[in-house]
């Protein structure tokens, strides 16, 4: 038997897990808790969590165990300076403070603030990730992918899991990176670096690729096997603290963009150009790996398996029969990774493969609960009229809602662990309605009206809307809609101009490229989202939904009723489902509001 605490923090999404003789007892990530998006800081509400989830407090912990090894971190640190004196120079003086006082002795930060005289065992970081892919994973034996920015050294590795065991075979390491790659063009396209690489994702089915043969010419040698060397004459990040330089800018002949200004044709068109350059590293990278481990399953994760449009692609055309994509793929993930790596890898226990994945829907963060009264006082000492509902009742009232065009979010049940929000922390609306995208990005969500949202679907019924085999439970893919709901778009029409044109006979779900993030829903992982697209179906005759997480823009998705109470109050949307109660803001008084 064992306890084990894993901990990701101190660069970008802080997160924690414990696990419990291999099964996973709770994770979550900080945000969720300080609502400060990305939260870098030491996850202490995710831990506290996590114990109580589990009912046991610290000293019950067997092993902790931190998602990275500080001191390979550090020693790469200290050999890019020292390769670039002296641009480097001032940038290396302004991290020694933190590095001296702090960094290099994370263990003892950690056990200081848990309060513990346990020894804090640190762990690789792409073997972090390696971990969270495989061991969740629902194959006895796989080929593991990781790709992000940078752990200690690496940015990309590759290796093979058997049974309880991860080797790693190969690597690519910093400076060259594809994920830094990726986050160059972001910084360079006017977003925010770790936070909107979705976004460039996103822009770049309404641009063509004119610049991929440029990108390939002077910033990224690829070679056959998908490793790939840049041309540091274009980068800054291994010298100062910007991404690029102005050589980078003048290929382009375009300053970067100011966050916030208008979007351009060669804004778009560099973004599909990225994504273009990226598609092709990662079949050739994906079709090499499967020639050296003859494995039929890929595993991934790391940030750059977030980017559901490679991941799409990688599903159409590489080598592989089934890839599983780490629903957690980014550094949160690496809580959950480090922990499984100590209990199978170092401690050799016995695996248990499941026959879907053992990450439970991935509903593995705090329950809102159907009878919180102190919530209930909440709603009433400010004079809110609610509804307490049956799950049939409430879903009838939901899809009554739906019908009429109205826009509702959904709090219940275990918070998702991870960037995806998959029906317990959703807003969802009718995906038929011709403005519902637009009426959600700008009147809901505050964000950029070019932003795709995801369709919810039975599996059942998902060959009806998508060109789709698997099953895409965690919304980690992009597939195509189907030609029959296809509708062709006019010619001559390009750029954000082709956000009014409707594209399928579900146009709030579908992209300018009839892409879809696709989410199937069964009843195994998540009953009552099943019920509810089953009840919609038999009023609609259509079986899917749009789901987008239930935040506002530059916020984390919410996680308790408070959160989503007053997300619902300070945007449009017209009702709120938190536990079994109903809202309806067209019920309240109108002071409760303003």
């Amino acid at each position: 038997m064992a306890v084990i605490l894993g901990i990701s923090a101190y660069y970008h999404d802080s997160a924690a897990t414990i696990i419990k003789n291999g099964k996973i007892i709770a994770a979550a990530q900080e945000e969720r808790f300080t609502r400060i998006k990305g939260d870098k800081d030491f996850p202490i509400n995710s831990i506290n969590y996590c114990l109580n989830e589990a009912k046991i407090n610290i000293d019950d912990i067997d092993y902790i165990v931190f998602y990275e090894n500080n001191l390979r971190k550090f020693e790469r640190i200290i050999v890019s300076a020292h390769q670039n004196i002296p641009k480097s120079i001032k940038t290396f003086v302004l991290s020694m403070s933190k590095w001296l006082t702090k960094n290099l002795w994370l263990d003892k930060e950690i056990a200081k603030k848990l309060m513990t005289k346990k020894k804090i065992i640190m762990y690789d970081h792409h073997m972090s990730h390696a971990a969270s892919a495989f061991y969740p994973s629902p194959y006895k034996e796989a080929a593991i992918l990781t790709i992000d920015g940078v752990g200690e050294w690496a940015t990309t590795t590759y290796g093979i899991g058997k049974e309880n065991k991860i080797n790693i075979i190969k690597s690519i390491d910093f400076p060259d990176s594809i994920g830094l790659l990726y986050s160059a063009f972001t910084s360079y396209l006017g977003f925010k670096i770790n936070f909107d690489e979705y976004k460039v994702m996103g822009l770049a089915p309404y641009g063509k690729p004119k610049y991929a043969s440029l990108i390939k010419e002077k910033l990224v040698k690829i070679y056959p096997d998908g490793s790939i060397k840049l041309n540091m004459k274009y980068f800054n990040y291994t010298k100062g603290i910007t991404m690029i330089n102005k050589d980078f800018e003048n290929l382009f002949n375009k300053k970067t963009r100011i966050p916030e200004s208008e979007i351009t044709e060669i804004d778009m068109d560099i973004a599909a150009s990225l994504q273009s350059v990226i598609n092709e590293i990662l079949l050739k990278l994906t079709n090499h790996i499967y020639n050296e481990t003859k494995c039929k399953n890929l595993v991934m994760a790391g940030g750059v398996a977030l980017n559901v449009a490679s991941i799409g692609y990688l599903k159409r055309n590489s080598k592989f029969k089934n890839i599983w994509i780490q629903p957690a793929a980014g550094d949160a993930g690496g809580s959950l990774g480090c922990a499984l790596a100590y209990y199978y890898n170092e401690l050799n226990n016995k695996r248990i493969v499941e026959k879907s994945d053992i990450m439970q829907g991935a509903f593995l963060g705090p329950q809102i609960i159907k009878n919180n009264k102190e919530f209930d006082n909440y709603l009433k000492n400010n004079k809110v009229n609610y509804t307490t509902l049956s799950d049939e009742s409430l879903i009838k009232e939901i899809v009554k809602s739906l019908e009429e065009g109205k826009i509702i979010g959904i709090a219940r049940d275990r918070m998702e662990f991870g960037p995806r929000a998959l029906g317990h922390r959703s807003i969802i609306a009718d995906p038929r309605i011709d403005d519902m995208q637009k009426r959600v990005n700008l009147k809901i969500k505050f964000r950029e009206g070019f932003r795709p949202f995801a369709p919810m679907v039975l599996n059942d019924d998902k060959k009806e809307y998508f060109d789709i085999d698997d099953e895409s439970p965690y919304m980690l893919s992009t597939y195509y809609v189907t030609k029959t709901k296809q509708i062709p778009l006019k010619k001559g029409i390009k750029g954000l101009d082709l956000l009014n044109e409707k594209k399928s006979v579900i146009p709030a779900v579908t992209h300018v490229d009839y892409s879809s993030r696709v989410q199937t829903i069964d009843k195994e992982r998540n009953e009552f989202t099943y019920n509810l697209l089953k009840g919609f179906k038999k009023k609609t005759k259509c079986s899917c939904l749009l789901n987008t997480s239930f935040n506002v823009r530059g916020e984390p998705i919410v996680c308790t009723e408070i959160d989503a109470y007053n997300c619902f109050i300070k945007t449009n949307m017209d009702c709120v489902v938190i536990g079994n109660r109903f809202i309806k803001k067209e019920n309240q008084d109108g002071d409760v509001y303003e």
